[in-house]
């Protein structure tokens, strides 16, 4: 008999670790045990399946005990809890849960990808039957029959993160009225709160109600169904289901009670080959710590694509004794929220900052292939590097079409250790209806070189009330159509390919703020002025769309 690997929990870890110990080793006895009814199915699906645009249930089961049997000679135990683990004896306690027998299995590697669960806040009526997770395929099955039902008129999501925004959508095409509720003041943390302003903005335009910086204190439930929530500040949102989207935690009590270290982070501690403080244990998935790619920090990250990569790479070197090393995490993601398409990679720029990494920005807005050629859409690339090293720490983009594309490309200058001079340098493809020469990417290194090299500097939309009350004078330079529909109080217009000619309008002992539509030909302004003289010339980052964005409670002026 060859090795016998039993592994803790399917899905995608422990799935990949299993498939992948079969395929390098004929002889191993592999065993999965699964405490839910399910071993293998798309977990970032399940919103797109309450929401029916996955309509057929069975395109979420991604693999079944009988083809995990038949294709790879793994045996899947389903609805076996696994309670403890006697690392001594080199065996593991399995509960039957529909039998409840226990039965000691004996191990010669074991695989710890038990994930991580919901956390479960301590509201009255939490277990009522219109209260829903999303994490397993039981809990979006009594979610979808709660929406087919048709009484869900209203609902309430609890918690702005990715699952809650896609679920959020989910809902409201299919007319239900929707309310998401999120203790921080922005959506989607990884953000930075000027880029999660914009989602925000998108999500009431789609008529989701947003209650942001709020907390829910409680529910009020009447006969098993919880009819309001109760936010701290004494207001109630009235529901006929709330989904709780608030986080999770990586299961880690087995590994605890059998003395296995677990990180300060909450995640199973492994070492560069994913083994835990016990040679002949490893874990992977949502429940292991991963190593930041930017920060070399340990950290959890419950994603799927490295839950996948670390459970295949924990299977190989289980039966092989050996394999590359466990990558390093960018914490890489891409969520669709109505018609745009959000995604992040590495750190933010409040991240870095909060992580003791000095950190500066580059903000541009550009469309996704060249403009001559029809179809063009708009996308605001923020990329994040560290001044003097020029290393790149992380991007974010919002846009629709190629915003995929952008971020796993930086994603990949990451993994590199990639500056600034890489992202700029790039040979990328190039074709009209893919992109442009110069691409995004390299647009957002080049507004970075610039800023290094102390070609021109920018300002952010919060800081233009200031500027104005020191004096600056603040110059529009778009074209005069563009001027007459909006622009900022105060604002004079002259066109940037007038400047030159009509400099002589400005005060010469006064700094001056300039500003565009989306920051281009603000630093060509910037750069005309400096060419004439004028040093103390500043932009407004991301120009006029950015500033409504960002200060939308502010007055404009109108003309025409």
């Amino acid at each position: 008999m060859g090795l016998r690997v039993l592994i803790v929990g399917g899905v995608a870890a422990g799935a990949s670790a299993a498939t992948r110990a079969r395929r390098l080793d004929y002889d191993a006895e592999i065993i999965i045990f699964e405490r839910s009814g399910h071993v293998s199915f798309a977990n970032c699906g399940l919103p797109y399946y309450v929401g029916d645009v996955i309509q057929e249930r069975e395109a979420l089961l991604l693999q079944s005990p009988e083809r995990f049997r038949d294709r790879f000679a793994v045996d899947v135990r389903l609805r076996h809890e696994v309670e403890s683990i006697d690392r001594v004896g080199r065996r593991i306690l399995v509960r039957n849960l529909d039998t409840g027998e226990t039965v000691w299995e004996p191990y010669d590697r074991l695989i710890l990808t038990p994930g991580a669960s919901p956390i479960i806040p301590p509201f009255d009526g939490v277990d009522c039957q219109n209260v829903f997770f999303l994490r397993t395929m039981e809990d979006t099955d009594a979610f979808r029959a709660c929406v087919d039902a048709g009484t869900v008129r209203r609902a309430v999501v609890v918690g702005a993160g990715f699952i809650g925004l896609e679920t959020a959508e989910a809902l409201t095409r299919r007319g239900v009225q929707v309310s998401v509720v999120e203790l921080l003041d922005q959506v989607l943390a990884p953000l930075d709160e000027d880029m999660a302003r914009r989602v925000a903005e998108h999500l009431r335009e789609n008529g989701v109600s947003l209650y942001l910086g709020s907390a829910v204190s409680n529910f009020k439930a009447e006969q098993g169904i919880v009819t309001e929530v109760i936010m701290e500040d004494g207001r109630t949102l009235p529901a006929d289901a709330v989904l709780l989207s608030i986080g999770v935690r990586p299961n880690t009590r087995l590994a605890r009670e059998a003395g296995l270290t677990v990180g300060s982070s909450g995640g199973i501690q492994v070492d560069q080959h994913l083994r835990t403080t016990d040679p002949n244990i490893f874990a992977a998935g949502d429940a292991a710590e991963v190593v930041h790619a930017v920060t070399g920090r340990r950290v959890t990250v419950p994603l799927a694509g490295p839950a996948n990569k670390h459970g295949r790479l924990a299977g190989e070197i289980a039966v092989a004794g050996k394999g590359a090393s466990a990558a390093k995490v960018a914490a890489t993601a891409i969520v669709q929220v109505f018609d745009l398409t959000v995604a992040v990679t590495g750190l933010s720029r409040k991240e870095a900052e909060r992580a003791g990494i000095a950190a500066q920005h580059a903000l541009v807005s550009r469309r996704h292939h060249v403009g001559y050629y029809p179809g063009a859409e708009e996308m605001l690339l923020k990329l994040v590097y560290e001044p003097g090293t020029r290393r790149v720490l992380g991007a974010q983009a919002i846009g629709g079409a190629g915003v995929d594309r952008r971020i796993d490309v930086i994603a990949t200058a990451i993994h590199f250790g990639g500056t600034l001079d890489d992202l700029s340098n790039l040979d990328l493809a190039y074709a009209p209806q893919f992109g442009a020469a110069k691409d995004p990417v390299h647009i957002a290194a080049f507004v970075a070189d610039n800023q290094e090299r102390g070609l021109f500097r920018q300002v952010e939309p919060a800081a233009v009330g200031d500027l104005i009350d020191q004096g600056y004078q603040l110059v529009d330079v778009r074209h005069a159509e563009e001027f007459a529909e909006e622009s900022i109080p105060g604002a004079v217009n002259i066109d940037v390919d007038e400047l030159r000619a009509r400099v002589g309008e400005l005060d010469p002992d006064r700094p001056v703020l300039v500003l565009c539509e989306v920051g281009q030909r603000g630093y060509y302004a910037a750069r005309i002025l400096q060419g004439l003289g004028r040093r103390d010339v500043v932009n407004l980052s991301g120009g006029y769309v950015w500033y409504a964005v960002q200060c939308p409670d502010e007055d404009t002026q109108r003309s025409g």
